[in-house]
């Protein structure tokens, strides 16, 4: 009976040490445009809802409808003009040609433990479904506020 008690307290204090260990997961994505329609459109530079990343918002079209785009940038620069009424050159994802190709590594460091890393990739050909993306290839700013 007292060999059970040992056996049930030994299990007891692994499982809590298994639990106690440390967990770090970072995760990164990279979003590639490729063909779609070359477009030059003018808008206000905004955070996304999820804050990582970017959204072209009030575009007009020639109809007078506004519309939004998602980002996609290869760098930084977005980020300093937030807020700000900007002209970008680019291709959109809305005119059927196009095609997004989505890559996120996720690593998870395990303290004391085995560490894991997984890829997913996945391409989404012609219209995107909801908000089109916008590759930017270069960024013209406009006014310092927006309307």
């Amino acid at each position: 009976m007292k060999l059970i008690g040992a056996v049930v307290c030994v299990a007891a204090i692994w499982s809590a040490g298994l639990g106690a260990q440390t967990k770090e997961t970072e995760t990164k994505s990279k979003i590639t445009i490729k063909d779609g329609k070359s477009v030059t459109v003018t808008g206000c530079v905004a955070p996304s809802v999820s804050g990582t990343g970017f959204i072209l918002t009030n575009v007009a079209d020639k109809t007078g409808a506004l519309h939004d785009y998602l980002l996609v940038a290869d760098n930084d620069d977005l980020s300093k003009h937030v807020g700000h009424r900007v002209q970008l050159s680019g291709n959109v994802t809305d005119q059927g040609d196009a095609k997004i190709k989505i890559e996120t590594t996720s690593k998870t460091k395990v303290e004391h433990g085995d560490d894991k890393e997984t890829h997913n990739r996945t391409e989404v050909k012609g219209d995107a479904p909801g908000m089109p993306y916008l590759g930017v290839k270069s960024v013209k700013m406009i006014a310092a506020v927006c309307p």
